[in-house]
């Protein structure tokens, strides 16, 4: 296990460096002292000290490494075998000394992400000490079986010697042996195995060893032992659990060897028996560590992804899942104005309340990080299963939070996916349920949004559109349409207004609401609105070069973005320069809510840019907030009706009073401050005269012409000379 390149963990600052050295020998008496007596070690006590503190420095420089590695943590445990550190007690002291003492005695911060390395370096210390233990046992057992063979084939005074050494081994070794005949009749067992189980050697020898065996043993850990108790292997290797007198369980490694006379007939079975319950508590402390949260010690999003891909591995092809995806409303609010800790205290509750109203069978519980969780339900029957999940969810977090004097109101927003095992990965639902829950919040929070594949194609779409619009605009995928702006009087073409497109390669051609709003969300708004008006300008100026007097000014939309850009007085400078249009020429539309909310600095572009030439016009005006007394101090020329009050002007469907006298109240004090008026949306002959009898200047829509192609344009200027 190797921690990321690039993660930091928090060093102690440089002045402290002698002190962490300093602590180094003090963390080597105290092992020193932990340890001593649980082993015999041919050392000093100085020695003792020395070595340790030897290791102390590896351990301190592995814990501060960038990047880390855990390979120190083999090399230490390595080490401490081959110093005949291997008494029975040995490890867990020392694996308990480095969690509990190692970081405080050192000075080291206590940090989650310090506490993650040194858990994963007590992991690779017993993992060394166990590898060298085990290879040091298998030595012993080849020299024990070597004694054997000897003491069959040697003289009598040879067998005599090597039975001796054989008993010496057998007894003072650190590892339980114990021998049995073919039947599993134990025959002795040395002090070691006796320690293992807690029986004394005749409570052993009058028992037969599959009284001891754990019953819940592999299938293939019976058949390996019944396939050597026939000769048909020599040996095998696992690991396997024990029963204690006490009825306790006891995780050793086992090795069972055959003995075989001289005829090469099986005889006895030999075990060697090695006891690392310890390591095997600590490994799934570990595992356990890897696979919870800290804070709520709910499982974590490695358990949970482990949970839900093994849900789509084995279940069968009709099986339902369903997917809460949940995130707190307002958390960071909290978490910003209350402190860490009170946020933290607020997911361990939120955390209870989960675990609480919704775990059980089937289901499971998780924190994904940062105030998300997620709830899985297995073996649904329909979308209503997960429905009931969420409702009950939001039911209980109505209940307000109590922490520390505070009582916190808490919502969620959850994102709920229910489908089919078959035909989806564990990875889609994922991505359908994070999808799901952002339209939870974007819909109003505190509440539960529902998986709709249309609505996910649509979104899909307006990204493919928003990721795609930059390139868009370098290859010339958009164009211009122009629509007239026609005088009621006497029905001349007095302007145009410049209408952008976007013709997609994929999508074909796009009118503007389905990318402006795109377009000024991602800011490509701005460079977008000054091509249209580089373009609109281009237009004019060719118009005045063929048409001269009666060439239209041309009107372009202004997004509020492009009127707060600093940069928007000199652009349209440049461009009228640079085209050589004459600014009367321009007219600039910004819609009502824009202008009216406009602030100072974006308002001086406006005056800037009117005292410059330009003529300035508010586009759907009277379907907001229209203040006619807040228009003297602006900077306009013009106003553009909305379309929505010429729907009360069809002569034919009678006439609405009430449109009719709106629009003549708009007309009649726009003239009373001195701007012009066009209406927008004229569809009929009878709209057209209603508004020339109001006195409405000028027009525009489908009744006189739909915005069109440059040339649509020259055919009703030249029509009217």
């Amino acid at each position: 296990m190797t921690e990321q390149v690039g993660q930091r963990v928090p060093t102690a600052r440089a002045g402290s460096e002698p002190m962490v050295r300093a602590n180094v020998a003090a963390f080597a008496r105290v092992w020193a002292s932990t340890v001593m007596g649980s082993s015999y070690v041919p050392m000093t006590r100085a020695e003792v000290r020395q070595h340790l503190e030897a290791l102390t420095e590896v351990l301190v420089d592995t814990l501060r490494a960038t990047p880390f590695r855990t390979e120190p943590g083999y090399e230490i445990g390595t080490r401490l075998v081959e110093a005949h550190f291997t008494g029975t007690d040995t490890l867990g002291r020392t694996v308990q000394l480095l969690g509990d003492d190692l970081l405080s005695i050192l000075g080291l911060p206590e940090d989650e992400v310090t506490r993650s390395r040194l858990a994963a370096l007590q992991g690779a210390v017993s993992a060394g000490y166990a590898r060298a233990l085990r290879e040091r046992t298998l030595a012993e057992q080849e020299a024990i079986r070597a004694a054997v063979l000897d003491a069959r084939d040697g003289a009598e005074a040879r067998l005599r010697a090597s039975e001796a050494r054989f008993r010496a081994m057998f007894t003072e070794a650190a590892i339980g042996i114990g021998m049995a005949d073919l039947g599993g009749r134990i025959l002795d067992v040395n002090q070691a195995f006796q320690e293992i189980l807690g029986f004394t050697a005749e409570e052993m020898k009058s028992r037969n060893v599959r009284e001891l065996m754990h019953p819940e043993d592999a299938a293939s850990v019976w058949r390996l032992y019944e396939q050597l108790v026939r000769g048909e292997c020599d040996h095998y290797r696992s690991e396997k659990r024990f029963y204690t007198r006490s009825g306790e369980q006891v995780w050793t490694n086992l090795t069972l060897s055959l003995v075989r006379d001289e005829h090469g007939e099986p005889q006895y079975q030999v075990a060697m028996v090695e006891d690392v319950t310890d390591r095997h508590l600590l490994q799934n402390r570990l595992r356990y560590q890897a696979l919870h949260d800290p804070l709520t010690e709910l499982p974590n999003r490695a358990l949970f992804l482990e949970r839900l891909n093994r849900a789509f591995s084995s279940k069968e092809k009709h099986t339902r899942l369903g997917l809460c995806y949940l995130d707190l409303d307002g958390f960071k609010m909290i978490n910003d104005s209350l402190g860490h800790e009170t946020g933290d205290l607020l997911l361990v509750e939120v955390g209870r309340r989960l675990k609480e109203s919704v775990d059980g069978n089937g289901r499971m519980v998780a924190r994904m990080g940062g105030d998300e969780f997620v709830i899985l339900v297995e073996d649904t029957t329909g979308t209503e299963d997960v429905i009931t999940v969420a409702d009950r969810v939001l039911a209980e977090f109505r209940q307000p939070v109590r922490i520390g004097g505070h009582e916190l109101s808490v919502s969620a927003s959850i994102g709920i996916v229910e489908r089919a095992v078959v035909g989806t990965t564990a990875a889609d639902l994922m991505r359908d349920a994070d999808i799901t829950l952002y339209w939870a919040k974007a819909d109003g929070k505190s509440r539960w949004a529902l998986y709709d594949p249309e609505r996910n194609a649509r979104e899909v779409a307006r990204f493919t559109l928003s990721a795609t619009m930059p390139a868009a605009l370098e290859r010339d995928e958009f164009y211009v349409d122009y629509q007239p702006l026609v005088g009621l009087h006497d029905g001349t073409v007095l302007g145009v207004e410049a209408l952008v497109r976007w013709q997609h390669p994929e999508f074909g051609r796009l009118a503007p609401d389905r990318f402006i709003e795109l377009a000024e969300e991602t800011g490509l708004i701005v460079a977008l609105g000054r091509w249209v008006l580089r373009t609109a300008c281009q237009q004019a100026r060719r118009w005045l070069d063929e048409f001269g007097k009666h060439a239209p000014f041309v009107s372009v939309n202004l997004a509020v973005r492009q009127s707060r850009d600093p940069d928007l007085v000199s652009d349209v400078r440049r461009i009228l320069d640079e085209v050589g249009l004459s600014p009367h020429h321009l007219q600039l539309e910004l819609t009502e809510s824009a202008i009216m909310g406009t602030a100072d600095e974006p308002l001086e572009a406006l005056r800037a840019l009117s005292d410059m030439g330009v003529r300035i016009a508010i586009d759907d005006f009277g379907t907001g907030y229209s203040n006619l007394a807040y228009l003297r101090h602006l900077p306009v020329h013009e106003l553009k009706v909305a379309g929505s009050f010429m729907e009360g002007l069809r002569a034919e469907e009678g006439a609405d009073p009430v449109d009719e006298q709106i629009v003549s109240t708009l007309v009649s004090l726009a003239h009373a401050l001195g701007l012009t008026v066009t209406a927008e949306g004229v569809e009929t002959p009878a709209q057209a005269e209603r508004l020339r009898t109001i006195g409405c200047d000028a027009g525009q829509g489908w009744f006189f012409a739909r915005p069109g192609p440059p040339d649509a344009v020259e055919r009703l200027l030249r029509d009217q000379l």
